[in-house]
């Protein structure tokens, strides 16, 4: 099945307390609520201050699934349809089989095992949809809570790239997780 396909046909999954959709434009208002909040994009790389600047983060969404490397969600709450988050692919490298997974919430639904639930269903999509070996995460070496959260859903620690970016004028470590699908289907 082709990749376009593959994320057309799983435009809509479930948990029992949570529904991914797939991140459309009209969802901009969603998006920068998030991503100019700045207990958010503290550890991320990339900051919307306002609407206007939020219209770059949808065209990399949108241009992820043109250019299948990839595709987000947004995490809605199943029982009020409230918009909690968004996770997904990026990256994505057929050639090895490969891709990053990313994910952000809302602060008022931080601590609630929402990764937990919700990206199983992500792993499943990449190791039997996509037929994926590897999943990584990259996380600022500082960022003990999404590390905390990645170790729960068994990535592992593989190693930390120093001073591998520049964020407000500073160097930058970045911590790299994985998961392989050996692992994820015991």
């Amino acid at each position: 099945m082709p990749l376009s396909d593959i994320f057309s046909y799983l435009k809509n999954m479930k948990t029992d307390r949570f529904t991914l959709k797939e991140i459309e434009d009209r969802d901009i208002e969603l998006i920068h609520r998030g991503l100019s909040d700045e207990r958010v994009t503290k550890h991320y790389a990339v900051h919307f201050p306002t609407l206007e600047d939020t219209k770059e983060q949808m065209e990399w969404y949108a241009d992820l699934k043109k250019n299948g490397t990839g595709a987000w969600w947004g995490i809605y709450s199943s029982e009020t349809n409230e918009f909690c988050g968004a996770g997904g692919f990026n990256g994505l490298d057929r050639a090895n089989n490969k891709a990053e997974i990313g994910f952000w919430l809302y602060p008022e639904f931080w601590g609630m095992g929402i990764l937990k639930e919700v990206m199983p269903l992500l792993f499943q999509l990449g190791f039997e949809n996509l037929n994926l070996n590897r999943i990584e995460g990259f996380v600022e070496n500082t960022n003990h809570k999404c590390k905390s959260a990645l170790e729960k859903i068994n990535f592992s620690y593989e190693g930390t790239l120093r001073e591998c970016e520049i964020k407000d004028g500073n160097y930058l470590d970045v911590d790299i997780y994985a998961i392989l699908k050996k692992e994820w289907e015991k």
